[in-house]
């Protein structure tokens, strides 16, 4: 009898630190997609930041492209209204959009493209994409390693109690950036 309460006791011991365990797992998964969010929000900053400079080195060769000047100026304004994760991923992705109009008109003024302060800010932005796309990865991750742990056994039951949902937002390509560019010669 006294065997099969100390065997009762240590698994019930193992039970409680498996729970902990997994209850500390979901907390710091959770706590990991915050911070990578708050990394892609740093980058997203950033090249909201180069933008009104990217602009207006634009314009400067190309004043009468107001619609996409204006484009642009509503992306940021979007990202600056945005309060939630879903509505700011909605604004990166109409700034990617307003971005992509932007250079195809610089397309248009070889001269543009050898000033040195547009090619300085190009790099620039460059560069940000770069780590934008980088931190969109690494947050994807995280909301993946956490939605695997608040769906499996155990974690399901544990996350269930304390409220802990499976995150719902990625990071994904638009659909036209799927799609085959034409490239005529």
């Amino acid at each position: 009898m006294k065997k099969i309460l100390i065997g009762l006791g240590i698994a019930l011991v193992l039970i409680i630190v498996s729970f902990i365990s997994v209850y500390n797992s979901i907390v710091a998964k959770n706590e990991t997609i915050t911070a990578k969010w708050a990394q892609v929000e740093n980058q997203l900053q950033r090249r909201n930041d180069l933008i009104p400079n990217l602009v207006n080195s634009v314009k400067g060769y190309a004043g009468h492209e107001r619609t996409v000047f204006q484009e642009v100026t509503n992306a940021r304004s979007q990202w600056a209204k945005a309060n939630t994760a879903d509505e700011k991923i909605k604004a990166a992705g109409a700034t990617d959009t307003a971005l992509a109009r932007l250079l195809l008109v610089v397309e248009n003024y070889p001269i543009l493209k050898a000033d040195q302060t547009f090619l300085k800010l190009m790099d620039e932005l460059s560069g940000t994409e770069n780590r934008i796309a980088v931190e969109r990865m690494r947050y994807n991750e995280s909301v993946r390693d956490y939605n695997v742990t608040v769906r499996m056994f155990p974690g399901n039951l544990i996350a269930g109690m304390f409220g802990y949902k499976p995150a719902t937002e990625y990071f994904k390509a638009e659909e036209k950036a799927k799609s085959v560019p034409e490239v005529k010669f």
